[in-house]
C-alpha cells in the first residue's frame, strides 16, 4: 500500500511551499487508494511552538487534507532515535565524536579561509576506545564512490560519497538530528513514497546510506519543483504569498487555493479549474514538471473570483456571514432572511474576487445609509440632478409594487418625458444609493435595497443639498 506522510516543522504558520508539499502528498495517496501520514517534526525546542501546531493544523482542515494517520510528533519518540543511534554505535557503523562546538566552529572558519569546505575532518573516525568525555554520535559515511538517487521527479542524480560529511545524528545532549529522526520515522511509519521539495534532494543520499546501515530499503523520492517569485527569486512576503490562513481571513475560497496549489507544478493539459475529485483522479508524478513553478498572485485572485461564481448563493451566504460581522455591517449573532441575501449575492457574485469583496459590496443592501465617494458626489450630486433626484423620489415613493420593472417603467417615462439619457438620472441615483458609480443594474439595486432604505437616502441627499 502507497504510505506518504506530510512533516511540517512547527517554527511558523503553514506558507504556500509547504502547503504545496502536503497537497501533493495527500493527492498521490487518494489517487492510489493509499494512506496519508501527518508527523510534526518538532525536535527543534528552541523555535517550535504549541501556537504554530495548531495552526498548521488549522490551514490542513481548512484547506480539506484530511489525514489518516497522526499527528505524530517526534518529541513523543526520543528514545526510539536514541535506540536505533546505539545500534548503529554498537555495529561499527557510526563512531563517538569527542570534538566541542567551539573546537568545530574554529576548523570549519579556517577551511573557509584556505577555500576548503567546511566539513568534518573526521579526526575522531578512527578512535577506538571510550573516552571519558561528552561525545556526540555520528554516522560513518562511505568514503568513495557515489551515490545515485533514483527520483520520481528530477530523474537519476548522482553524488560523490567524498561530498558527504560525517553527520551527527545524536547530538551530545542527547537529542537526534533531522536527518537521522526522517529515517527512523519513515521506516517506521512504513512510508513507500518521500514526496518533498528540492530544497531537500541534497540530504537524500545520506538518508540513503543510513538506511542502508540499517538495513533497511529506502522508500522512492520524488523532490518537487521549487517556487519563486515573478521576479525568479526565492518566493517571500513581497511576491504576495503569506500563510495559508491569511488567504482564508482575506476571503479566499479553500477549493480555489487548492486548485491554485496544485496547478504550481503540476499539469494537466491545458485545464485550469479542477474540482477535487478530478485533482485526486489525474495526479501523478509523471506530469510534474521539473523547472520551479512561479507564484502568481493575479493568477489566484482570478481563480477564486471563478470559484465565487461556481458556489451556490446560499454557500456564499455561510461564508460570508463572518465578513459582514468583522466588516461592521451586521453584528454577532444578527441574521438575514435568507432569499433576500441569496438575491443580493446573485447580484454581486459575478463582481467579487474574495469574500471580503462580496461582504463589502452588500454593504449597500444592509446599511440604513452609505457613504459616498466624494469625487462621485461632486460629479453627480448638483444642482441640475438634485430636481431629478427629487422627482425620482416622489414617484417611487407612489409604488405600491418595488419590483424592478416597476422602477423601469418611471425611470423610462422621466427618460423619454425630459429627452435625457438614462445614465442623466440612473447614475445619480446610483451613487446615492449604493456610494459609488458601480454597482449591478440600478433597477436590481433598487429592488433589494427596499423601498424604505431607498427613500432614506435619497431624501437624506435632497435634505443635504
Amino acid at each position: 500500500m502507497v504510505r506518504v506522510r506530510f512533516a511540517p516543522s512547527p517554527t511558523g504558520h503553514l506558507h504556500i511551499g509547504g502547503a504545496r508539499t502536503a497537497l501533493f502528498n495527500w493527492l498521490f495517496a487518494r489517487h492510489n487508494n493509499g494512506k496519508f501520514i501527518l508527523r510534526i517534526e518538532d525536535t527543534d525546542r528552541s523555535r517550535s511552538t504549541e501556537e504554530y501546531i495548531e495552526s498548521i493544523i488549522e490551514a490542513l482542515k481548512w484547506l480539506g487534507l484530511d489525514w489518516d494517520e497522526g499527528p505524530y510528533r517526534q518529541t513523543e519518540r526520543m528514545e526510539i532515535y536514541k535506540a536505533y543511534a546505539y545500534r548503529l554505535l554498537q555495529e561499527g557503523k557510526a563512531y563517538r565524536c569527542y570534538c566541542t562546538p567551539q573546537e568545530l566552529e574554529a576548523r570549519r572558519q579556517q577551511a573557509m579561509k584556505e577555500g576548503k569546505p567546511p566539513r568534518y575532518d573526521r579526526r575522531c573516525r578512527s578512535i577506538t576506545e571510550k573516552l571519558d568525555k561528552p561525545f556526540a554520535i555520528r554516522f560513518k559515511m562511505p568514503l568513495e564512490g557515489e551515490s545515485t538517487v533514483e527520483d520520481l521527479v528530477k530523474g537519476p542524480v548522482t553524488f560523490k560519497n567524498t561530498e558527504l560529511e560525517d553527520l551527527i545524528i545524536l547530538r551530545s545532549d542527547g537529542t537526534p538530528t533531522y536527518n537521522f529522526c526522517v529515517v527512523v520515522d519513515d521506516f517506521d511509519m512504513k512510508i513507500t513514497h518521500v514526496i518533498r521539495g528540492e530544497d531537500h534532494l541534497n540530504n537524500t543520499p545520506k538518508q540513503i546510506h543510513i538506511y542502508h546501515a540499517l538495513g533497511i530499503e529506502p522508500p522512492q523520492f520524488a523532490h518537487i519543483p521549487m517556487i519563486l517569485g515573478a521576479d525568479r527569486s526565492r518566493l517571500s512576503k513581497r511576491h504576495g504569498a503569506t500563510s495559508v490562513l491569511s488567504y482564508r481571513d482575506e476571503g479566499y475560497l479553500p477549493d480555489a487555493v487548492v486548485n491554485f496549489l496544485a496547478r504550481l507544478g503540476w499539469s494537466y493539459g491545458d485545464q485550469e479549474i479542477f474540482t477535487k475529485d478530478e485533482l485526486i483522479n489525474y495526479f501523478n508524478l509523471q506530469q510534474v514538471g521539473k523547472a520551479n513553478a512561479i507564484f502568481n498572485a493575479e493568477k489566484l485572485l482570478w481563480l477564486n473570483s471563478e470559484y465565487i461564481k461556481l458556489t451556490s448563493e446560499e454557500k456564499l451566504f455561510e461564508l460570508v456571514i463572518p465578513f459582514l460581522i468583522r466588516e461592521g455591517y451586521l453584528k454577532e449573532g444578527e441574521t438575514l432572511d435568507l432569499a433576500w441575501a441569496c438575491k443580493a449575492i446573485k447580484s454581486l457574485k459575478e463582481r467579487c474576487r474574495t469574500l471580503k469583496e462580496l461582504a463589502n459590496a452588500m454593504r449597500y443592501y444592509i446599511l440604513d445609509y452609505v457613504d459616498i465617494d466624494p469625487k462621485a458626489k461632486e460629479k453627480y450630486i448638483t444642482e441640475k440632478t438634485i430636481p431629478l433626484l427629487r422627482e425620482v423620489t416622489e414617484k417611487l415613493e407612489a409604488l405600491e409594487e418595488f419590483t424592478q420593472d416597476k422602477i423601469e417603467k418611471i425611470f423610462m417615462d422621466m427618460v423619454n418625458e425630459k429627452g435625457l439619457k438614462l445614465g442623466q438620472i440612473a447614475q445619480p441615483v446610483r451613487v446615492v444609493i449604493t456610494g459609488s458609480t458601480v454597482s449591478p443594474g440600478i433597477y436590481e439595486v433598487l429592488e433589494i435595497v427596499g423601498k424604505e432604505k431607498t427613500l432614506k437616502r435619497l431624501r437624506r441627499i435632497i435634505h443635504a443639498s
